[in-house]
């Protein structure tokens, strides 16, 4: 049995250093595509070193037997994510092609959707699989806000701040590692948020009009971050004694 566990866990960081290779595929590709600068080139490695060591070390805390289908599907969106956000680095040198950063951040949203039913349907549903999901979108939010910042300003930055100001504030107010109840309502503003951006930074609507739709996407944020807030808040003080189970963000 010892060997059989051994030799999974082997395969399961087979998988995460395949992963890896991958990226860099994809970053050759794009350079090659692009003639990609050395911002893109060492942000694109930087982001690929990283979700392999952070993975590897996450996978072997848990001990997963089998990396699993639906983390497959996940770790194929943070490729697509690490090649955006590649681009978007090396947009500070040069403008990138439209349509390649468009299509990536497209392909990596709707995968979005994906991932979650695999895991529900082969029964592989997992906390860290629904982590790995919640950081990979986490991310991409993150990198969308900082190239659309370019055009309207840096207050584009709260949007994807504002789940990692979310984290830190936890350390602080112990209260907000509480777990939250599922909402429709947080899943639909934070899968916005992606489809937003990508509208505003496709370059196919007016600035006004993009201006607007980014501040749509800023005010949704508030509003569920708020009401969580909130909810945690009067929750705690209800049930002072309770302790922190978990770290959920919208």
């Amino acid at each position: 049995m010892a060997l059989n566990n051994t030799y999974d866990a082997r395969l399961v960081q087979q998988e995460t250093a395949l992963g890896a290779g991958v990226q860099i595929l994809v970053l050759a590709l794009l350079g090659t595509a692009i003639g990609m600068g050395p911002a893109g080139w060492l942000t694109g490695l930087a982001f690929a070193v990283a979700t392999w060591a952070v993975l590897s070390r996450a996978l072997h805390r848990s001990r997963l037997r089998s990396f699993g289908p639906a983390n497959r599907v996940t770790l194929g969106r943070s490729i697509l994510v690490g090649g955006v956000t590649a681009l978007v680095a090396d947009s500070f040198q040069s403008p990138p092609p439209l349509t390649l950063l468009v299509g990536l951040t497209a392909v990596a949203l709707i995968l979005d959707g994906v991932d979650g039913k695999v895991a529900r349907r082969t029964g592989t549903s997992t906390a860290l699989g629904a982590r790995f999901d919640m950081e990979v979108d986490a991310f991409l939010i993150l990198v969308l806000s900082v190239y659309v910042s370019m055009a309207h300003g840096p207050w584009v930055l709260l949007i994807g701040g504002m789940r990692y100001g979310f984290v830190a504030a936890a350390r602080f107010w112990p209260w907000l590692n509480a777990a939250l109840p599922p909402s429709t309502a947080r899943k639909t503003m934070a899968a916005l948020q992606g489809v937003f951006l990508l509208l505003a930074a496709s370059g196919l609507l007016p600035h006004l009009v993009e201006l607007g739709v980014v501040a749509t996407a800023l005010a949704a944020l508030v509003w569920s971050f708020g009401r969580d807030v909130l909810w945690l808040r009067r929750t705690s003080r209800l049930q002072p004694g309770v302790e922190a189970r978990e770290l959920v963000a919208a």
